[in-house]
């Protein structure tokens, strides 16, 4: 099947007030719309039509040379987009809080303590020029820090995307993700969403992602 849009695994206000219903509404039926519709365009016709989107990601140097721009940047959109969804949740109703047992573990072992991460976290984010996203992957059985340009994803590989490893955290850093609410202050955005990480969703993709 064609790549489709994935509903919010909950109500458009949920998020509030870290984030916004409107931002929700326009980010996930408009922006991430948009990806799906772009990303299924450039590859009609092609043997990746009906590929899983995340394949598609991970083999950009077999999509022809006239569509991989287009494929980079939308089905990278979608694939970033589809797991960030899934990674917040209301605050107090599974999005807060601490990370706990051996994710817990591993980012006290690999950065500390919780806090510490956090701050460098944050920092890339913060630091990540023009539009893109930040990013906790699990990469050569450890866990790292990096950040990527535009719709580009770890997956791609460093060739590609600056950094690589498994995505288990994704922090969207685009202005269409925090602007109506929080216009320039992105640091704002950023210690605001922390209210609404959803940490056994993200202990779910470091089990999965094995160590």
């Amino acid at each position: 099947m064609p790549f489709s849009l994935p509903p919010l695994p909950y109500p458009k206000d949920a998020l509030e007030p870290h984030i916004d219903a409107a931002t929700m509404e326009i980010h996930h039926g408009k922006h991430h719309n948009a990806y799906v519709t772009n990303a299924n365009a450039a590859l009609a016709g092609t043997p990746w039509a009906d590929a899983d989107p995340v394949k598609v990601i991970q083999s950009l140097s077999q999509i022809p040379d006239d569509k991989r721009p287009a494929v980079r940047n939308n089905a990278g959109g979608h694939v970033n987009h589809s797991m960030f969804w899934t990674l917040m949740a209301p605050a107090g109703h599974g999005g807060g809080g601490a990370p706990s047992g051996p994710l817990a573990t591993a980012i006290n072992a690999a950065f500390g303590a919780f806090d510490t991460f956090k701050t460098q976290f944050a920092d890339a984010a913060a630091k990540r020029f023009g539009s893109g996203w930040a990013w906790l992957v699990v990469d050569g059985g450890s866990l790292k820090i990096c950040s990527t340009a535009n719709q580009d994803n770890p997956l791609m590989g460093q060739a590609i995307a600056g950094c690589s490893g498994t995505p288990i955290l994704g922090l969207d850093v685009w202005e269409h993700a925090y602007y109506l609410k929080y216009q320039n202050r992105r640091p704002d955005y950023v210690a605001a969403w922390w209210s609404v990480v959803n940490w056994s969703a993200v202990a779910d993709r470091f089990a999965a992602a094995g160590r």
